[in-house]
């Protein structure tokens, strides 16, 4: 399921300014004609991931380090069993973002310190929101009520936590549940 929707993910339209001009470049079955120095266009996401790590462009999205702590400080504010939203590709930004940062450590254009900040808040945000819906699915709560604050995957773990909860309190109390 991960691996599809990334897929899905890297084939959607993200939005590039150009540094450099480019032309006559075929990608695949996608052909850039010409794009020249200082032009936004839109892209493949994949593809525009290319041209930023060739530093021929950048992205106009917001940098997801700042969205990934403002997402941390919005889920330490929510008590233990409610779950802010996140943006349904959230997880495969984050992902995208620490291969990015990690790959051009390893080439020396990154600081360690940027990848480590980067690698300790996911890894804090991803624990919280994993023991919240942990916490929700041995509980009654209906997973309807939350689907809309869940990414897809959350959504899918929920499913199979809460059904594992279930069969859990099966076993221990016998059919009574």
């Amino acid at each position: 399921m991960i691996e599809e929707r990334e897929r899905g993910f890297l084939l959607e339209n993200s939005r590039v300014i150009m540094k450099s001009s480019v032309e006559n470049i075929e990608v695949g079955d996608y052909r850039i004609e010409k794009l020249t120095e200082g032009q936004s266009v839109e892209l493949p996401r994949w593809i525009g991931e290319e041209l930023v790590s060739f530093n021929l462009a950048e992205m106009t999205e917001e940098p997801f380090e700042a969205e990934l702590f403002r997402a941390l400080s919005k889920e330490k504010m929510m008590g233990m069993l409610q779950l802010s939203e996140l943006p349904r590709d959230f997880y495969f930004r984050m992902r995208r973002r620490l291969s990015f940062l990690t790959q051009a450590l390893s080439e020396g254009k990154s600081k360690r310190e940027e990848v480590d900040r980067l690698r300790a808040g996911s890894y804090d945000l991803i624990g919280m929101r994993l023991s919240k819906l942990l916490s929700l699915s041995s509980s009654s709560t209906q997973g309807s009520s939350l689907t809309d604050r869940l990414t897809p995957e959350e959504d899918a773990f929920f499913s199979v936590s809460q059904s594992l909860s279930r069969e859990w309190r099966a076993a221990l109390l016998g059919s009574a549940t």
